[in-house]
């Protein structure tokens, strides 16, 4: 399994106070990895040290050479008062021609938005124009900050179900903060627990029966993770929720929760 990046004792300070404290984990490819956590537990700033944004006091980051990362940020902060498209707003991200920035909107189910008013999108469109975008240079390792917040259940599912497939398609790995555990315990392959240290990680299962998060989040039974199965020939969804072909590959049964936290 190839290290993508690695933290090892990582500590950062704000003011003497330890908002990371000796952070110790690995992020590998074509792994999905949850970040959860009680607000003001770090977890941006873990999200800062991985992206190079966040100098540390202490301990040591590697990366993988020239490792190209996509990050999809929790909100998109624009000037309303600027007329902005979509194809504008790809177009902004790099010297994309115009068939990757159509390509990037066909990955994630948004063709139809290619000429939309950026400031006129719903809370699941914005999402997946932001994925777009972190696409557009074929990321090994795609960084998402709360990708579902403003979304409805059924765009979760589907969301979730999109990042999955991304991550088979570019065989990248996926590091992401999360408030949906319900749904995202579901399709993850990791979840690390931070409260400024890292108090348990592991595999969703091991994790859910945790004495630390358990104390952190209370008793998720098994049966909550997985409200909604179905069985069908294609293996995944775009995020409008259409069935998507390819060269993905994934386990026939998927297992979504349709719960808020």
């Amino acid at each position: 399994m190839t290290q993508l990046v690695t933290l090892k004792d990582v500590t950062v300070q704000f003011e003497q106070r330890k908002v990371l404290d000796k952070i110790n984990l690995s992020i590998n490819e074509s792994e999905i990895t949850t970040l959860v956590g009680p607000n003001g537990a770090g977890k941006s700033t873990l999200v800062k040290v991985i992206l190079g944004l966040q100098k540390t006091d202490s301990g040591k980051v590697t990366k993988q050479n020239k490792l190209r990362i996509g990050y999809v940020p929790q909100k998109l902060k624009l000037n309303e008062t600027l007329p902005l498209t979509v194809d504008r707003f790809l177009r902004l991200a790099g010297k994309y021609s115009q068939q990757e920035r159509q390509d990037a909107l066909a990955l994630v189910g948004a063709s139809h938005l290619i000429q939309a008013d950026v400031h006129k999108l719903s809370g699941g469109e914005t999402q997946r124009v932001l994925l777009s975008r972190a696409l557009l240079i074929r990321p090994q390792l795609l960084v998402l900050d709360e990708p579902a917040q403003g979304v409805d259940v059924q765009g979760q599912v589907d969301l979730y179900n999109l990042i999955d497939t991304i991550r088979h398609r570019f065989n990248c790995a996926v590091f992401m903060i999360s408030h949906d555990l319900h749904l995202v315990m579901a399709k993850t392959d990791n979840v690390i627990c931070l409260q400024h240290h890292i108090c348990c990680s592991g595999t969703p299962s091991a994790i859910s029966n945790h004495p630390s998060y358990l104390q952190m989040f209370g008793n998720t039974p098994e049966s909550s993770l997985a409200l909604y199965q179905h069985h069908h020939d294609h293996h995944h969804h775009d995020l409008s929720g259409d069935p998507v072909t390819g060269d993905a590959t994934s386990c026939h049964n998927h297992k979504h929760g349709h719960t808020h936290d």
